[in-house]
């Protein structure tokens, strides 16, 4: 690499003092004023979201609905009796582009419903841009942190019920196994993982919440395959002598 490229690319990749304390600046104050709109939601108060958010904002939220800021409003209410909540911003992070920033957070949300704790989490990443000064968030997007559920313990003899092996094609297949009052599953090649039970014929693997294995049972109660099940949808396993 010439000496004047190679000098201009290092150059380019000094953050100066002064750049650093801006760019940790806009940090705290995107991280106040997502706080502040967090703060807003148990509350109802559109005022907070009115003076953050851009006229023209796109916000998705964690069910998947695609909402304008007026839409957004209009959902924007206190809320119910015998609900308390409070949302906290962690893991905070910014990126700048300009007039452009983007952020992204954990929401950790804490909600007393009629007396139960809930604990739930949420990943939002936001942008925001600065126009005549001031920084309004232009677009939104959350997603659930998902998390394994409790397992349970089936009845005794119950997980011989499963134990066998299951075909998807001729050349690939799964089997199952019993050890030890655990149920071991192993793709050809792959490596065990315990199928724990959120229900009877309804396991899951610890650290995959996307994931659930639902057994299926022919008239006679008899377990005759699997559906690896995602987002809704099975792959059909079937059980092969």
């Amino acid at each position: 690499m010439p000496m004047k490229l190679a000098v201009a690319c290092a150059a380019a990749l000094i953050v100066t003092p002064a750049q650093a304390a801006q760019d940790a600046s806009l940090t705290e104050q995107l991280r106040a004023k997502t706080q502040a709109l967090a703060d807003a939601i148990a509350p109802g108060d559109t005022k907070t979201w009115l003076a953050a958010a851009n006229p023209d904002l796109l916000f998705v939220s964690e069910n998947n609905e695609v909402l304008t800021r007026d839409e957004l409003l209009k959902q924007l209410e206190p809320l119910p009796k015998g609900l308390v909540g409070h949302i906290k911003v962690t893991d905070f992070q910014v990126r700048r582009h300009g007039d452009a920033a983007v952020s992204t957070y954990i929401a950790d949300e804490s909600l007393d419903y009629h007396g139960q704790p809930l604990r739930t989490k949420f990943r939002t990443t936001d942008t925001w841009y600065r126009a005549a000064g001031k920084w309004r968030m232009i677009s939104s997007m959350t997603l659930a942190v998902l998390g394994d559920p409790p397992a349970i313990k089936l009845p005794a003899g119950t997980l011989g019920d499963y134990v066998g092996r299951y075909e998807l094609t001729p050349d690939i297949h799964y089997n199952v196994r019993e050890d030890g009052g655990r149920l071991i599953g192993q793709r050809d090649g792959g490596k065990e993982v315990e199928l724990q039970a959120e229900a009877r014929d309804l396991f899951f693997v610890a650290g995959s919440p996307r994931s659930r294995k639902v057994f299926y049972r022919d008239a006679s109660g008899r377990v005759v395959g699997f559906g690896d099940r995602r987002e809704g949808q099975d792959i059909k396993w079937k059980r092969v002598p």
